[in-house]
């Protein structure tokens, strides 16, 4: 019998890590979908600069590392967060072959309302910086966002980005505050889930860094605040929304935020 459960349970987790690896790399693979060289041609260049040739080869190697992050990241959550209490309600379900409305309707409600919560606050944001931020960057950042196809956008920042982010890392780091000031006993404190998202959160702001800094190698203060806020503030909400309600109603929000900015380019704002 405790064979039989043993097994079971190795078998759900592997099936639980195959759902959301293969739905993460999905995202990955949306990459080639973006013409990296428009892209690359629109970031600030030296004088006399030969063009960078972006082959099929170049793209297919580019997606080597994040594909590696993805899989840490699903290893992490799978392996910890059932012990933290942090789920991924729907692919856990496909994982045991269960219905999927009855564990995605939970959370459908609270992912468009953070998706909405999110989008105010990132517009606002932007709108807010705006007359702060270097012209340079403004004008390239819109004509970049502009390159970057739909289904990148909801595949890669819906799924992708949640996985790493909060799957992975905002389940490390409430696993490894319970263990350090716990002792693993019963369940993490309520602080230890409110650190965790807004480490997560400032995370996934400095993450965007190093692309701001390729747009505009002279990034100005204003410019580093700006960015590492605007992402900040989803990341809080997805990270609440992942605690309380599951990882896809983080996902769902995080989808919508894209396609309100789209929109909101589309408009001008």
């Amino acid at each position: 019998m405790l064979r039989n459960q043993v097994m079971f349970a190795m078998n759900f987790k592997i099936r639980l890590f195959m759902i959301l690896w293969l739905a993460g790399f999905a995202g990955v693979l949306s990459f080639l979908l973006v013409d990296l060289t428009k892209l690359l041609a629109q970031l600030p260049t030296p004088a006399g600069t030969e063009t960078f040739q972006v082959t099929p080869a170049i793209k297919i190697l580019s997606l080597i590392q994040p594909a590696v992050l993805l899989s840490v990241a699903v290893l992490i959550g799978v392996a910890l967060g059932s012990k933290v209490g942090l789920l991924s309600p729907v692919a856990e379900a496909a994982a045991r072959k269960e219905h999927l409305s009855s564990a995605l309707k939970p959370q459908i409600i609270p992912g468009f309302t953070g998706g909405l919560l999110g989008s105010i606050g990132v517009i606002l944001n932007w709108l807010l910086w705006k007359p702060f931020l270097p012209p340079e960057f403004v004008l390239r950042s819109v004509e970049l966002n502009k390159l970057l196809p739909l289904p990148t956008r909801l595949l890669y920042g819906g799924i992708t980005e949640e996985l790493l982010l909060r799957w992975g890392v905002m389940t490390l780091l409430v696993w490894a505050a319970w263990r350090l000031f716990q002792k693993g006993q019963d369940r993490p404190q309520k602080g230890y889930f409110i650190g965790a998202i807004v480490i997560s959160s400032v995370i996934f702001g400095l993450g965007h860094l190093p692309f701001v800094f390729a747009i505009a190698p002279y990034a100005s203060v204003a410019l580093i605040l700006y960015v590492i806020v605007g992402n900040s503030i989803f990341g809080l909400i997805a990270g609440y929304l992942f605690w309380k309600k599951g990882l896809e109603s983080a996902m769902i929000a995080h989808m919508l935020v894209h396609i309100v900015m789209l929109a909101a380019i589309f408009f001008g704002l």
